[in-house]
């Protein structure tokens, strides 16, 4: 059966399902020096369960039937936080599936809501497996991280209030993994806007979206720790509907190193006082490093802020990290 292509009317249907509970965060000036131009954050840290996800999740329980036993998915964190917080409200029994490359601060945050985890193997691919494999058994309904009609079209809620805030913005840096947030945005603001340049960003190891993008076709991809983990994992095999947005979207895919993503770690901390994930602060390292020039104002969505507090003080104090097999030798900001 054919699938019902997205419009504008999908994401503005969704703005009505999660007015007062997921929308309005706020749009501010980024003291970082060097910019080059005006760059303003677009606060989805300050979601109440820390990440942009809870738009796409509230618009995805909202169509759930009545008789639901629960619901399943996978995710690299902050998926499975998004479906845990408001599952828990609705009394509706909800099971995440994670690879153990997941950090441990957000299983624990996902267990702490009250959600059942699930560990299975080293990648997005094998937890994805797993969900598909519980709705079989279990009868659970399945919410996908981002290839999800409904999903996309709530995170896609981000750029209505970034045009509507913003008419005269030039360019979006969107984190792009799976694409439900990237697909969404684009969709929007472009319709909105059609001569918007929008560019993804994305860590330099393991970007499964830049790699079908390129190839043509979903690919698989190794996945690698990463301080962007959040944007690890593949877009699935047969993804349906955020590959063929991206593509036909984005202007541009711009990858970051791990050197690039600690800087712009402790730029973000030091200048703007703020606490973000490594990959909710890709954009503002593609603009630092020189990947990405602006030549108006632009914005960028600082995507979350559930990282392991630990591992933040040694990235703001400029110690030494170890993030799979590498190694970034200690450099306090501004030495």
């Amino acid at each position: 059966m054919p699938i019902k292509p997205l419009t504008l009317a999908d994401v503005l249907a969704a703005a009505k399902v999660i007015r007062g509970r997921a929308d309005g965060t706020p749009l501010v000036p980024s003291q970082i020096p060097g910019l080059g131009q005006e760059m303003l954050l677009k606060l989805e840290t300050t979601q109440p369960m820390g990440a942009f996800k809870l738009r796409g999740a509230l618009t995805a329980l909202a169509a759930l039937p009545p008789d639901a036993p629960g619901v399943v998915c996978c995710s690299t964190g902050n998926h499975g936080r998004a479906i845990a917080y408001p599952a828990r409200e609705m009394g509706l029994r909800a099971v995440v599936c994670m690879s153990a490359l997941v950090p441990a601060a957000k299983v624990a945050g996902i267990r702490a809501l009250g959600a059942e985890v699930r560990i299975i193997g080293r990648s997005q691919d094998d937890a994805a497996k797993e969900s598909r494999a519980l709705v079989a058994t279990e009868g659970l309904v399945e919410i996908p991280p981002f290839d999800d009609a409904r999903v996309i079209a709530g995170q896609g809620t981000i750029g209505l209030e970034l045009l509507a805030a913003r008419p005269d913005l030039s360019t979006l840096l969107l984190p792009l993994s799976g694409g439900g947030l990237a697909a969404g945005v684009a969709l929007a603001a472009k319709a909105i806007k059609p001569g918007l340049r929008v560019i993804g960003i994305s860590m330099e190891r393991g970007a499964a979206m830049q790699a079908s993008i390129a190839a043509g076709h979903p690919v698989a991809v190794t996945e690698y720790p990463s301080l962007a983990d959040s944007l690890g994992g593949g877009i699935g095999l047969q993804n349906r509907l955020t590959l063929a947005l991206c593509r036909d979207l984005l202007d541009e895919v711009v990858l970051v190193d791990e050197v690039a993503i600690r800087d712009a770690m402790q730029a973000l901390f030091f200048h703007d006082r703020m606490v973000a994930e490594g990959s909710a602060v890709v954009g503002l390292a593609a603009v630092m490093t020189g990947a990405v020039r602006l030549g108006g104002p632009a914005a960028t969505i600082l995507t979350g802020r559930n990282t392991d507090m630990t591992s933040f003080a040694d990235i703001v104090a400029g110690r030494d990290l170890q993030i799979g097999d590498i190694f970034l030798k200690g450099r306090p900001y501004g030495a």
